[in-house]
């Protein structure tokens, strides 16, 4: 900018000419050195992620070359997320975005207005799904109620389905592999290490995959009952039915006639858990328990890291989902 303002008041004389093109000169000079736009003071890729599952990849495969800031603060609802102008400017000094598109839409917004060369939207990465507030393996699939359930819910046709992709670690696995060959691309000096690193996470990956595969096999029901509506893809992946009480927007309130067919399918389906999350309130969970004569326990969305989280980190979170799952529907 400083170089456009000089040009544009230059009298052209041999000195002036000189003057700018050494300018020039320092700011090429400048582009292709380890402070380059995009990088920081130690020659780290600075990353901005949009919210938790997005950092965790790019902690995890970015290792020490990279410099991770996210944009969703701990304890933070991401879908309620509004950014601050410093955030939103600051955008345009990334070296690479990493963003989950249809889930956060300031983010969205912010991102599709920085101009950053390198940024990444998860959703891309893998294929996304329709689901409403069921989702299973039987003849309730989430393409059959995501009309009929929108109302309580956040509406994601625009980006083509439902966003919680991380909560499959199959599909995850998926975005950690694109986010491993866009770090390569934005930072090429350090391919063989984002390579070797997302090799690595996608063995995890794979692991933990294998754990709830097994551990979910054989139980004595496929249903289980959530106040988020996030844990579609899992459904489908380990041919569990998920029925959400409020859709996949947390915040919003069930119709009374939702909680009365939620009721008839606890009974009919033997569910013995109504699962609630560490970011939203857990009342509706409680009355629908109570009425019910259920527990409650957390089946965590993984949506951000807090004090209350039951893990330090994605792997460990996932985890404790799976013990609470096998649990609550009678695993053997």
């Amino acid at each position: 900018m400083g170089v456009m303002n000089v040009r544009r008041r230059l009298i052209p004389t041999a000195a002036t000419a000189g003057a700018v093109a050494l300018g020039l000169m320092a700011v090429s000079a400048c582009s292709s050195s380890s402070g380059a736009a995009g990088k920081n003071g130690d020659g780290k890729l600075d990353v901005v992620a949009s919210f938790y599952p997005m950092q965790f990849l790019a902690e995890e495969i970015g290792g020490d070359h990279v410099s991770v800031s996210t944009l969703t603060k701990p304890g933070v609802e991401p879908h309620d997320l509004e950014l601050s102008p410093k955030q939103t400017a600051g955008l345009g000094d990334a070296g690479l975005i990493l963003y989950l598109k249809g889930l956060q839409p300031a983010v969205d917004e912010a991102v599709a207005q920085s101009g950053v060369e390198h940024a990444v939207d998860a959703a891309g990465l893998t294929h996304l799904e329709e689901h409403g507030t069921e989702a299973g393996h039987d003849e309730h699939s989430g393409e059959e109620h995501a009309d009929e359930h929108a109302e309580e819910g956040h509406d994601h046709s625009e980006a083509g389905g439902d966003p919680h992709v991380w909560l499959d670690p199959v599909k995850y696995s998926e975005v950690a592999k694109g986010v491993g060959k866009a770090l390569e691309k934005a930072d090429p000096d350090h391919a063989a290490a984002y390579k070797k690193n997302t090799d690595a996470l996608v063995g995890k990956l794979d692991g933990l995959h294998t754990k709830f595969d097994k551990g979910l096999k054989n139980t004595d029901t496929r249903t289980f009952i959530t106040t988020h509506a996030a844990f579609g893809y899992l459904a489908e992946r380990y041919h569990l039915k998920q029925e959400g009480i409020s859709g996949v927007d947390p915040e919003s309130e069930p119709s009374l006639s939702r909680m009365k067919t939620l009721q008839k399918t606890a009974k009919d389906d033997k569910v013995t858990t109504v699962f609630f999350e560490t970011l939203v309130s857990d009342r509706t969970a409680k009355t629908l328990a109570d009425d019910t004569g259920l527990k409650t326990d957390v089946l965590d969305p993984l949506e951000g890291i807090t004090d209350k989280s039951e893990g330090a980190d994605y792997i460990e979170v996932m985890e404790s989902n799976l013990a609470a799952l096998e649990k609550a529907l009678g695993a053997k």
